[in-house]
């Protein structure tokens, strides 16, 4: 009977090691994107450029690594604004900001390089301007075309579910 425990356990024992394993992988991975949230006070620190309407600043597939504070946002800067109604993010230069005299808020007028008009049709119903709280951070840098596979996986959900089934194989058949 011990024997068999034993030989039960030999076989367990690797696998439950491997499940710690991918479970401290993705707590890792939360961490990490929890600690840049606090560094650079943006809800969303990284975002992928989807379209091409900010070419040729940033192209599609561009990564851009985005920061918050709290100077006030000025014309020309690029933001990444989400509003209302909408669930993905868009990365647009901001063309004109107007100040209320009566409550020192701003409104925020955003455009894509690369589109022939402002955003006021993205906006939401009626929405004329974007608001402090309409925008997740400000561009502080990028990577050329290294978010592409985001993209090529939201397009092509076959292969994200593919991806995801090779990544958990080869954590779950690693022997170290």
């Amino acid at each position: 009977m011990d024997c068999i425990k034993s030989f039960r356990d030999v076989k367990i024992r690797p696998a439950l090691i491997q499940l710690l394993n991918l479970g401290i992988l993705i707590c890792s991975a939360l961490v990490l994107w929890k600690g840049l949230m606090c560094m650079t006070a943006c809800e969303s620190p990284v975002v992928v450029v989807l379209t091409g309407s900010m070419e040729p600043g940033f192209r599609r597939g561009d990564i851009l690594f985005l920061h918050m504070n709290k100077e006030p946002i000025r014309a020309g800067e690029i933001v990444v604004y989400n509003v209302d109604g909408r669930d993905i993010p868009i990365v647009h230069r901001v063309i004109k900001v107007h100040e209320r005299k009566d409550t020192g808020e701003i409104d925020i007028l955003t455009k894509g390089d690369n589109n022939p008009v402002d955003d006021i049709s993205l906006y939401s119903g009626g929405q004329l301007w974007l608001n402090r709280h309409h925008i997740i951070g400000r561009a502080k840098g990028y990577l050329p075309y290294v978010g592409y596979l985001t993209i090529i996986m939201t397009e092509t959900p076959m292969i994200k579910y593919a991806l995801i089934g090779v990544m958990a194989l080869l954590v779950m058949t690693t022997k170290e």
